[in-house]
């Protein structure tokens, strides 16, 4: 697990490692400097200008520009900002930088610089920028070397990832002691470029117990995955029941079922029109087929499948015709074991919430921004704009799990804490990988795991299985197919 940290829960750290533990702040500059320094030895260093503005971001970027003084590169510093706001660390660093020499300019000159270091805000910034600020990180925007950013690019929010008025395009960050939410979020992921968490001296001590409430996943969380047993048999990995597809649209269906497979569990029910019949049992043998005809919906064949399942999916291709909402409404008054509501059923839920109103299996609804705009009213922009608040706020009202999908994807139950996902890839924005998560998510709950484990650890194998097949196949070239298929690469 690791911690995804705001501005507010940075800082606190950040004092209780200097006031509490003693780490005296030079000392935490210093080091933060010659991780900067390190990071930069693979960037054109033939002549450097470094941004510095009056804070501590500032004064991180005079000792990085002392550092590559002394190893006798050339380097400029430019200072832009208020000389009665600095801090008493920068003035400190500003001394020194001068004592040994090093250059100050008065703005970017036309001689062009190869490599910029952006130290001009850190993540306190609170407030859009105006007037000079904007003048300057427009002018190293258009500047033709690489800009490497200390901490987070200037003018993006570490709260939200939003861009305050304009910001630094950074080729690459460096960041220290913990990524911040808005090198994740977007856009400040795309302005941060790649991202390098330093260790500086100040770690999860600092929280003193309080920790923050956000948190993505690393591969050591694999860990969390349900362990095979010796001794088993296919019942032993749970009995997953599909509710998938409409006449003559078999794709979904096939996705969520065979990423369920693929995720370990032991039997695959799906249960679709007849027309899907054939295609589903060429496609995919293993999985038990049981179809039904537009008359036949009433039978008691419907019940038995509902209760012989130990964990349900229902809404992949299946339409939002009368027949869709009355197997819904079926499987919501019926089952007792976890379900997994998505695609089509999502939106019937957002026509009728009712629907959900009194369920009493856990749930867990996977939206995408537009699903959820229908299912809360709120525009697109609106929620992608507060994405985690607006997860967090359905979550809590509709007591269920809620993975929010977008390119960061948002897992929660509107308490306790949130989980922002990490993995994955642009070559995943193509149509059936939503059914693959699907099927990950439920074949994780079959073997076990919790609603809120199996959406966050089914959401992460998803997107590292979309890596996976982006390595293989390019972004542009990828299928739902490869990334089901990744899925073996990623568990095994």
């Amino acid at each position: 697990m690791e911690y995804l940290l705001n501005c507010e829960e940075m800082k606190r750290c950040d004092v209780t490692t200097i006031q509490k533990i003693g780490m005296p702040s030079m000392v935490l500059m210093e080091r933060a400097a010659l991780s900067v320094v390190e990071e930069l030895d693979s960037f054109d260093l033939t002549r450097v200008l470094v941004v510095c503005g009056s804070g501590n971001n500032g004064a991180d970027g005079y000792a990085v520009a002392r550092l590559l003084h002394l190893q006798n590169i050339k380097v400029d510093v430019l200072f832009v900002g208020d000389e009665q706001k600095r801090t008493t660390e920068n003035k400190q660093q500003q001394k020194i930088a001068e004592y040994y020499g090093v250059s100050s300019v008065k703005k970017i000159e036309n001689n062009p610089y190869t490599t910029i270091v952006d130290a001009l805000f850190g993540i306190g910034l609170s407030r859009p920028l105006s007037g000079k600020y904007l003048e300057i990180i427009e002018q190293v925007n258009q500047a033709e070397g690489e800009i490497l950013s200390v901490d987070i690019p200037s003018g993006i929010s570490a709260d939200n990832g939003k861009v305050m008025g304009n910001a630094i395009k950074a080729t690459r960050t460096v960041t220290f002691a913990f990524r911040k939410l808005g090198l994740v979020l977007y856009p400040g992921a795309d302005y941060a470029g790649v991202v390098k968490v330093k260790d500086i001296g100040i770690t999860a001590r600092g929280f003193e117990g309080r920790f923050p409430k956000i948190y993505t996943y690393t591969r050591k969380d694999l860990e969390r995955i349900p362990r095979r047993q010796s001794y088993s048999n296919k019942g032993t990995y749970g009995k997953i029941l599909v509710v998938a597809g409409s006449k003559n649209m078999s794709g979904a269906a096939y996705f969520s079922a065979k990423a369920a497979y693929r995720m370990g569990a032991g039997l695959v029910r799906i249960v679709t029109p007849e027309e899907n019949r054939q295609i589903l049992q060429t496609l995919l043998p293993e999985a038990i087929v049981t179809t039904y005809q537009r008359s036949q919906l009433d039978g008691d064949w419907l019940t038995e499948a509902i209760n012989w399942a130990s964990a349900i999916v229902i809404g992949p291709g299946m339409g939002i015709s009368e027949e869709a909402k009355y197997l819904l409404s079926k499987v919501l008054s019926i089952s007792k074991v976890p379900l997994v509501i998505d695609a089509d059923a999502i939106t019937l839920v957002a026509k009728e919430p009712e629907l959900l109103h009194d369920h009493e299996q856990k749930i867990i609804m996977t939206p995408h921004v537009g699903e959820m705009s229908r299912l809360t009213g709120k525009p697109i922009p609106k929620i992608a704009d507060d994405i985690i608040e607006v997860a967090e706020k359905f979550a809590a009202e509709k007591k269920l799990t809620c993975v929010l999908k977008d390119a960061r994807t948002i897992v929660t139950e509107g308490t306790e804490d949130t989980y922002v996902n990490t993995s994955g890839n642009n070559g995943m924005a193509t149509g059936g990988t939503g059914d693959v998560l699907t099927g990950v998510i439920v074949g994780l709950l079959a073997q076990g795991l919790r609603e809120r484990e199996a959406a966050r650890l089914g959401v992460y194998i998803h997107g590292l299985a979309g890596d996976a097949a982006a390595a293989q196949k390019g972004p542009y070239g990828m299928l739902a197919d490869d990334v089901c298929d990744a899925i073996n690469e990623v568990v095994r």
